[in-house]
């Protein structure tokens, strides 16, 4: 397997991000349609409407582990360290992302959520000490 296939778990991951985005518009637009919500209400985050505040905090996490799931990949790949345990963990991580957005987006709750993020954390942590250990 080449070295460049850890690039298409990023690259899903990166779309999920963008499918957050085109979900979060939607919902801001329904409220805004429904009444629950003015296009002004959008301009302090703290207001948000119910039916798109959970997609927006799932926006914010996006950008929390993930983006040390992108760096880890990104160090992988400078340094040979890309192999198919490797791949296999990238895409176990990204398919935890995607499984604890569906949750958190749809029902949000926390008995199905947080086994999700712990698998995922779990996976980025193993990534991490594959680096140090590729690093020794």
């Amino acid at each position: 397997m080449s070295n460049t296939a850890i690039f298409w778990p990023l690259i899903v991951q990166t779309g999920l991000i963008y499918t957050i985005y085109i979900i979060m518009s939607r919902r801001r637009l329904a409220a805004i349609r429904s009444g629950k919500a003015e296009a002004s209400d959008f301009r302090i985050p703290q207001i948000e409407p119910e039916p798109s505040s959970t997609v927006v905090r799932n926006l914010v996490n996006q950008f929390e582990l993930p983006f040390l799931f992108y760096a880890v990949c990104l160090a992988l790949y400078m340094v040979n360290g890309v192999n198919d345990a490797t791949i296999v963990l990238a895409w176990a991580f990204v398919i935890s992302r995607i499984a604890h957005s569906w949750v958190h987006i749809t029902t949000n709750k926390i008995r199905h959520r947080r086994p999700l993020f712990v698998v995922g954390f779990v996976i980025n942590a193993v990534l991490w000490l594959w680096l140090a250990w590729k690093l020794i």
